[in-house]
C-alpha cells in the first residue's frame, strides 16, 4: 500500500531508507543504503548493506529475487547511487548491468570521489534509464555522516551533553555528578555504537575516569579520543583500557602502544582544526563530542558542529558550570522518564 501523500516512488524509495538504517553501527565508514527490486507495482527482492566488506545493499537484494527472469523487467529502487568501482566487493553498477536491469531510482548522489557520479554515467552509457533525486532530502539525512566526511573533509559532529534544570552542567568543584536516569545513560550507549568515535577533554577523564565504552548497549564501541596536551593523564585511566581504541591528541610524542595512538599536534595553532584534520585522515567520519562545558563551547564558538543531543533533568544545582548556549533548527523533543531530550541541528 502506497502511503497518504506519496507516490510509488516515493513508497519505494521510503522502503530503502527502513532499510538502510538497519545498517547503523555496523557499515561505516560505509555509507547506510537499502534496495527493492520492484516488478509491476509489487516488491519481489529486497537487502540492505549489513556490515562493512559484506555485500552492498543491490547485491543482497538482487539475490533476494526468486527468479531472476523477472530482473530484466524489474526498477531497481535505492537510497545511494550504486558504486561503480573495485573495493572490498565488486561494483554494483556492473551487476545491474549484468542482470540486464534496464531501470534505476535513486534517492541521493554518492560524495565519494571514487564513485561522484560515476555509477550514474556508467548506467546511462549502457542504456539503462535512471531517475535521481526521489526522497533527496531524507536520503541525504540519512547518509549526513558520510556526505559530511566527504564534502566538508571532517567527521560529523555531534555534541552530547546533561544539564540541571536551571543550566548547568557541572559542579564548581571537580567532582563528578549523574544528571541523567538510567534510561536515558543507555541510550547514550546506544548512539555510541552509531558513531565511529567519542571525544572528551583532559579535565573530563581526571574528573569522571569514563570510560566510554558502549557496555549497557550491545554493539561496537567507537574509537575513544581525548585532548591530553602535556600527557599527564596515568595510564591506568578507564579509557586506556582494553575495551576500545583510544587515541590521545598532545603536543610532545607521536607513537602507538597497544591500542593506544599518540597524534602530536601544534597547540599554537587551531588545535580543533588540526584535530578533525588527524580523524579525517583516520577515516573516522563521525565523531561524539562528550567533553566537559569548556570543550563543548570550543567547538560550538568555532561553529563546528553538525547535532546537538541535549538532556535537561529536575536537578537544581543553582551554581556551577553553566552548559552551551546555541542555536539551530529543533528536530526532536521527547520525554525519558524525567528527562527531557532535544535534538538541535546546525542551521
Amino acid at each position: 500500500m502506497v502511503s497518504r501523500g506519496m507516490n510509488s516512488q516515493e513508497h519505494f524509495m521510503q522502503r530503502c531508507l527502513d532499510l538502510a538504517v538497519r545498517g547503523l553501527g555496523n557499515v561505516a565508514p560505509n555509507p547506510l543504503v537499502g534496495c527493492v527490486v520492484v516488478h509491476e507495482g509489487q516488491i519481489i527482492g529486497e537487502g540492505y548493506h549489513q556490515k562493512y566488506g559484506e555485500a552492498h545493499a543491490e547485491v543482497n537484494a538482487i539475490r533476494s529475487v526468486a527468479n531472476q527472469d523477472l530482473l530484466k523487467e524489474s526498477t531497481v529502487y535505492v537510497n545511494l547511487e550504486p558504486c561503480s568501482h573495485f573495493g572490498k566487493t565488486p561494483p554494483c553498477a556492473d551487476l545491474i548491468l549484468q542482470k540486464q536491469i534496464k531501470r534505476v531510482v535513486i534517492g541521493s548522489y554518492d560524495p565519494n570521489p571514487l564513485v561522484a557520479g560515476k555509477g550514474i554515467e556508467k548506467l546511462r552509457a549502457a542504456g539503462v534509464e535512471v531517475i535521481t533525486e526521489v526522497l533527496k532530502v531524507e536520503a541525504d539525512f540519512l547518509n549526513r555522516r558520510f556526505i559530511t566526511f566527504y564534502s566538508m573533509h571532517r567527521p560529523y559532529l555531534v555534541l552530547k551533553w546533561a544539564q540541571s534544570a536551571d543550566g548547568f552542567m557541572a559542579l564548581n568543584e571537580p567532582k563528578q555528578f549523574w544528571f541523567t536516569n538510567s534510561e536515558s545513560k543507555k541510550l547514550m550507549h546506544k548512539w555510541r555504537t552509531e558513531e565511529q568515535g567519542v571525544l572528551v577533554g583532559k579535565n573530563t577523564v581526571e574528573v569522571d575516569d569514563c570510560e566510554l565504552t558502549a557496555r549497557l548497549w550491545q554493539g561496537r564501541s567507537p574509537t575513544r579520543i581525548v585532548i591530553d596536551r602535556n600527557l599527564i593523564l596515568q595510564i591506568d585511566r578507564k579509557i586506556f583500557n582494553a575495551e576500545a581504541n583510544t587515541i590521545v591528541f598532545n603536543e610532545t610524542a607521536n607513537r602507538t602502544d597497544r591500542n593506544i595512538q599518540y597524534i602530536k599536534i601544534d597547540f599554537a595553532e587551531n588545535v580543533l582544526a588540526q584535530i578533525l584534520n588527524e580523524l579525517y585522515k583516520l577515516n573516522i567520519q563521525s565523531v561524539t563530542i562528550e567533553g566537559g562545558p569548556a570543550t563543548l563551547k570550543q567547538f560550538i564558538a568555532a561553529n563546528l558542529w553538525d547535532e546537538a543531543r541535549i538532556f535537561t533533568t529536575q536537578h537544581v544545582l543553582n551554581d556551577g558550570k553553566s552548559a552551551p548556549l546555541l542555536t539551530g533548527k529543533l528536530m526532536e523533543e521527547t520525554k525519558i522518564e524525567t528527562d527531557y531530550l532535544r535534538v538541535i541541528t546546525n542551521k
